[in-house]
């Protein structure tokens, strides 16, 4: 099996992670206002570098497995943002999920990087259908999700115990064929 590098898009390159994006990595993940839909409350140091080490031995696109890539912008160097991609076990189906500095949002670049990523897991890796998840408060991520083609398939009612209180989620999907549909359609999902 080749080892994964990088994924080019015109402004970014989707790579792994490494200790040189330690200190970006920390920065946008501690901001209160890119925690306050994740899992953590704080985000610190160890828990940075415990995720990059976490990632060294793996290999993304593995069945069962789930991989954290980093989003370097072109024009900087710098990490940006991170992406989540989680495959089954029979290497079928994913979850996606998306981390961006604040700084960086509202460019259009969470949309390049997901769609990308989209692109090479349906495209070279045999995927048939990519989901997110995610609070149906956190508008941004559903206008990410729908722009990028995927459909809502569900609306679970408190189904999280979320950060002391129950919360809801909604999941939004596509398919290998509807992505290679709309793709050649208009040279890339809505």
């Amino acid at each position: 099996m080749t080892r994964f590098e990088s994924i080019p898009t015109e402004r970014l390159i989707i790579r792994r992670l490494n200790m040189n994006d330690l200190e970006a990595l920390v920065a946008y993940r501690s901001l209160p206002e890119v925690a306050w839909m994740q899992l953590w409350d704080s985000y610190d140091v160890e828990k940075g570098r415990k995720l990059i080490e976490g990632m060294e031995g793996v290999e993304p696109f593995t069945p069962g497995d789930s991989f954290q890539f980093g989003v370097e912008h072109r024009a900087t160097g710098k990490l940006i943002g991170d992406l989540y991609f989680k495959l089954d076990q029979a290497g079928k189906q994913a979850e996606i999920g998306y981390t961006f500095d604040p700084q960086f949002q509202g460019q259009g670049l969470a949309t390049e990087a997901v769609r990308a990523l989209l692109d090479y897991a349906f495209k070279y890796k045999g995927v048939h259908r990519i989901y997110g998840i995610t609070d149906p408060r956190n508008l941004p991520s559903i206008r990410l999700l729908t722009r990028l083609g995927m459909r809502q398939e569900a609306h679970f009612r408190k189904s999280l115990w979320f950060k002391g209180a129950w919360a809801d989620d909604v999941v939004f999907a596509i398919l290998e064929e509807e992505w290679t549909s709309a793709s050649s359609s208009s040279g890339k999902p809505t």
